[in-house]
């Protein structure tokens, strides 16, 4: 399995949400089921990473010990920012070997690149690390995994054309989110001839329960299609992708995920109008018109993370979700300010080119969100 698989099958089996059992360990043998009718349907992608939790040792009992190494293919990450130094990044490799049993990976990642840690990866050698482990046969695809601009993924490929794939997260919701970029960021990619493996297809199960008026539009477009079906069709229907990854936690999600997809059909135009319709419907909820340019963070004194509040506050403002906006404020102000920290200094306000009464915004995310 030297070259990317081209067979038309761009179902990935995400191993980030992993079913578990009462003490809260990973259900082994339900994740062996779901492996092998994921197998049976045509499937070959599985992506784990160093830092998910029981992830690689419970894959190599599921998979690797089960199944034949050349029917599958496997993708781990490397992740810097979790590592003491240079010796102990690399040393992640190799405990993700011994984790799989197995002596290299298919897909190789450095892990969820962004403007505070891309300099870790540069400082701690693993660019050329990795090079050299492919060059001895360990890693047969260097890739990484993107959470930032198009700015930063542009620089990135162009001083480092060994990446032949990245991973992104891309769903009709952030297709245009001033917070995430899916569209610039996927054509970024494209413009340098990469593949691409997505990320949070269904928004981390947001998409598998919409908002009412994106319920109602795909429900008369086809009541009988699930709402994710219609998120990750939306994503594999693009150009140049290598698997749409899917982090199903059972055996029924595992089903339907493979109901649509083990025969894939992308979106007729038809269809394509329905996702543009609910991309509409979405849009036209009043939210914060945060652009997340930053200028506002540089000086606050209490180091306030405000667009980070601001996209959690518009995730219950388009999603009617509170326990997934308050998760996301949770992760937007950890090691930092609360939107209650505020002392209504003003520099935000003066620096926001939206001109946003921020304080006053902060106020009500304060107020809904902790």
């Amino acid at each position: 399995m030297d070259n990317f698989r081209t067979d038309g099958f761009r179902l990935g089996f995400g191993l980030m949400r992993l079913p578990t059992l009462a003490d809260g360990s990973i259900d082994v043998d339900q994740t062996a089921a779901m492996a092998d009718a994921f197998l049976e349907a045509g499937g070959t992608y599985f992506d784990t990473a160093f830092v998910y939790p029981g992830s690689e040792l419970a894959i190599r009992k599921a998979l690797f010990d089960r199944h034949p190494r050349e029917s599958f293919t496997i993708a781990t990450k490397l992740n810097a920012r979790v590592a003491k130094d240079a010796a102990d990044a690399r040393q992640q490799f190799f405990t993700s070997l011994e984790r799989l049993n197995k002596d290299y990976v298919d897909y190789y990642l450095l892990h969820a690149i962004s403007k505070n840690n891309a300099k870790l990866y540069e400082d701690y050698g693993i660019w050329d690390f990795v090079k050299e482990q492919k060059a001895a046969g360990k890693i047969r695809h260097i890739g990484f995994s993107f959470h930032d601009y198009p700015d930063l993924l542009e620089k990135l490929l162009t001083e480092h054309p060994e990446a032949e794939f990245v991973q992104l997260q891309m769903n009709y919701a952030d297709w245009e989110s001033p917070g995430v970029r899916s569209r610039a960021n996927y054509e970024t990619v494209r413009k340098f001839g990469k593949l691409v493996t997505v990320m949070e297809p269904v928004k981390g199960g947001t998409l598998a329960d919409p908002p009412r008026s994106v319920r109602a539009l795909l429900d008369a477009a086809d009541p009988k299609a699930s709402y994710a079906s219609w998120a990750i069709r939306y994503i594999a229907s693009l150009d140049g992708i290598l698997t749409v990854l899917s982090g199903m936690s059972n055996l029924a999600q595992m089903k339907d995920n493979l109901s649509y997809m083990k025969d894939f059909r992308p979106l007729n135009e038809s269809e394509q109008g329905v996702i543009r319709a609910a991309q509409e419907a979405m849009a036209a909820v009043e939210t914060i018109p945060c652009t997340a340019c930053g200028y506002c963070v540089e000086g606050c004194p209490m180091s306030i993370n405000i667009p980070g509040i601001f996209r959690a506050r518009n995730q219950q403002l388009v999603f009617e979700n509170d326990g997934q906006a308050k998760r996301e404020y949770g992760f937007a102000t950890r090691g930092k300010g609360k939107a209650s920290d505020c002392v209504h200094c003003l520099q935000c306000e003066d620096a926001c080119p939206q001109k946003l009464p921020i304080t006053e915004l902060l106020e009500s995310c304060a107020e809904l969100l902790e």
